[in-house]
């Protein structure tokens, strides 16, 4: 007799330098430098993984995107500092952000190839368009890519990566001393890709890693940025402020991937959740406003203005947001930050002030004020609701806020049966209950069925 092995919660950890709160860097316990100290990031992966967490998480971006007149930025590329952070542990995942805007796929197959052999398979690739002016100009555009430009590009930047990672089959490596055999190149396929965008021949220069190939991550909200999700990610970072909206958008997700031929389950939701944790919820809501009145209004005012694509000036502190607020760039801004922080402000009736101080200075995500009781509640109801297969957590403070996280929150979870007490494997993968893609020859003998087809 078989048995169904109980669904289980994923949580990563996204690797904000100091913390979520834009003022993280000014505690007492915080050190200025962290956004540029591995010693800080390791600190961080090793507290997640001691928590049993799927995975650490860097976001990136090819600008100076923020206000570093106060606050520190992304600043260290993400394989470079993830291949670090592999080395430093033994099982916990490792995510990074690539832009498919403002890089070519070879390289990028091979960079993120290159990290999961480096640490045994635990890598993932979130893709990402681009769509700050900032970045264009950085490579040589003098404006954004069209919105559907990006994800066109984006869905043929993807089927290239895939199919360079692809292009080699599990045993094309010999190295058999004795024959002096070492490639079966029968066994590894030029993928001969000839695009709208690129022109690719292959194959890539490695094997495959003991995953298979990198996790493949995505995280759009708009239509197209759906689209490209249901189509290739097997984990979306999405951004939802209330569990009816997360679950209607879990649900139509899966539908899409369902539609295009992978299964209902082909895909892990997991929202993006900022946590500020108390003994008592008095005590977080105070941990909240000290962290918040840690931040220039002037500094918060102007990156809601941002997130909204409007000038500051349009925005009163003690005022409700206009009611004329449209997408950024008529539509080729960031539609999933748009939509969540709107939507925060509308149904509570916020003025930007009152916005500002629920999203604890933030822009977007969700934030979670409690008890480890009751945010180990909440947790529970959107997993067990179908709103989550888990989170994309983003403490307040790091290391911190983290730790208090694993001490408090975890143990809630592992009692409650929905979270892992040991690790059961070695790959995000395998983390993540993710099945070992197919490669080369049954992989390029399905494409060519498919265009015969």
């Amino acid at each position: 007799m078989t048995t169904t092995r109980p669904r289980q919660l994923h949580l990563n950890v996204n690797i904000l330098h100091s913390g979520f709160v834009p003022s993280a860097w000014r505690v007492e316990e915080a050190d200025p430098r962290a956004f540029i100290d591995i010693d800080h990031y390791v600190r961080v992966a090793r507290i997640a993984e001691a928590a049993k967490f799927d995975a650490v998480f860097l976001a990136d971006n090819a600008s100076i995107a923020d206000q570093i007149d106060f606050r520190p930025i992304t600043a260290l590329e993400p394989t470079v500092l993830l291949a670090g952070i592999a080395s430093a542990t033994t099982h916990i995942g490792v995510i990074g952000t690539a832009s498919t805007s403002y890089n070519e796929p070879y390289n990028i197959a091979r960079r993120f190839a290159t990290l999961d052999h480096l640490s045994g398979g635990r890598s993932g690739w979130n893709i990402v368009t681009t769509a700050d002016l900032g970045s264009a100009r950085n490579f040589g555009r003098d404006a954004v890519p069209d919105h559907a430009e990006r994800y066109e590009r984006a869905a043929e930047f993807t089927d290239v990566v895939k199919a360079l990672w692809d292009s080699w089959e599990d045993d094309a490596f010999i190295g058999d001393k004795a024959s002096g055999r070492f490639i079966n190149t029968a066994k590894v396929h030029r993928i001969e890709h000839r695009g709208k965008y690129f022109s690719v021949d292959g194959p890539l220069n490695l094997p495959r890693s003991a995953q298979g190939h990198p996790v493949l991550i995505q995280a759009g909200g708009s239509a197209d940025g759906r689209d490209l999700a249901s189509r290739y990610a097997e984990a979306v970072f999405s951004a939802s402020q209330s569990f009816d909206e997360a679950a209607a958008y879990a649900r139509e997700l899966k539908s899409r991937a369902a539609a295009f031929g992978r299964g209902d389950e082909a895909i892990r939701v997991l929202p993006g959740l900022t946590t500020i944790i108390g003994a008592t919820e008095a005590d977080a809501l105070r941990r909240r406003d000290e962290l918040v009145d840690l931040i220039p209004w002037s500094y918060s005012l102007t990156r809601l203005a941002g997130i909204l694509g409007v000038s500051v000036e349009r925005l009163k502190l003690d005022e409700r947001l206009p009611d004329d607020l449209t997408l950024p760039g008529g539509g080729n801004g960031n539609h999933t930050f748009f939509r969540a922080t709107l939507a925060q402000a509308r149904s509570n009736g916020y003025t930007a002030r009152q916005l500002i101080r629920a999203l604890a200075g933030g822009g977007g995500h969700r934030v979670i004020v409690g008890t480890p009781e009751q945010i180990a509640d909440d947790i529970e109801h959107w997993f067990k609701g179908g709103a989550a297969d888990g989170f994309n957590l983003m403490p307040d403070v790091l290391p911190g806020g983290l730790q208090d996280f694993a001490d408090g929150v975890v143990p809630l979870l592992q009692q409650r049966g929905i979270f892992r007490i040991e690790y059961e494997g070695r790959t995000l993968r395998e983390h993540f209950g993710l099945p070992r893609p197919v490669s080369g020859r049954r992989y390029f003998e399905a494409r060519q069925e498919a265009a015969i087809a």
